[in-house]
């Protein structure tokens, strides 16, 4: 191949790359702004706050009232960061055998798993009207994928399958999410085999982008 071609195809990933940045970078100012300040505050009966960023009694009634709007909502967002080619690549480079996918949703990781290595894929949440959204997707797929997905309501801190039961578990986005990450993990860590992975994708707060940090907030 000569130097030329190397030159264009080097200049066609540097403009694409620079592309993709600056679409990151407008999306942040145009949409970041309207989120910037809010905080999760809930009033009890006594007037005093009873929720936080760890603890909300009213989370699931929450999914629950959004259920329907949620894909509209979030897909903007996921397109300009780029969260769907990283749930591609999350799964298929690294998911195998039996799943369990946590805090599923909708199913917005459907039709990423890939069909040679991934044998059966088991979709949760405590959100049946979520799963609702996630079951429809799968009405539209061909019966090989709806015989390999299995849906079910659970709660990711207690989860009704025996010890060292899945070869690879799902989490994307979904620590947020739960009332408490810490034993949601360790529920993970129970039902995953020994030998099996646990496959996280998850945001997190950044002091050298502190505008990127205000629009996940």
């Amino acid at each position: 191949m000569s130097m030329s071609t190397y030159a264009r195809r080097f200049g066609l990933v540097a403009v694409s790359g620079s592309i993709y940045v600056g679409a990151v970078y407008l999306g942040i100012q145009l949409y970041g702004g309207e989120r910037k300040g809010q905080q999760q505050s809930l009033l009890g009966d006594d007037g005093n706050k009873t929720t936080s960023y760890v603890f909300d009694p009213r989370r699931t009634a929450t999914f629950q009232k959004i259920a329907y709007s949620y894909d509209d909502e979030i897909a903007k967002d996921e397109f300009v960061m780029g969260i769907n080619l990283m749930r591609r690549a999350l799964l298929y480079f690294h998911a195998t055998g039996n799943v369990l996918e946590v805090g599923a949703g909708t199913g917005r990781n459907l039709g990423y798993y890939p069909s040679g290595s991934v044998k059966k894929i088991t979709l949760t949440d405590s959100s049946d009207k979520m799963l609702e959204k996630a079951n429809e997707k799968l009405r539209g797929m061909s019966n090989a994928e709806k015989e390999r997905h299995q849906v079910m309501v659970a709660d990711a801190e207690k989860l009704p399958f025996s010890d060292a039961h899945f070869d690879t578990i799902v989490d994307t986005f979904g620590l947020c999410s739960f009332d408490d990450p810490v034993a949601v993990l360790k529920e993970l860590q129970r039902v995953c085999k020994p030998n099996g992975k646990i496959l996280l994708l998850e945001h997190g707060r950044t002091k050298a982008y502190t505008g990127l940090s205000s629009y996940l907030d």
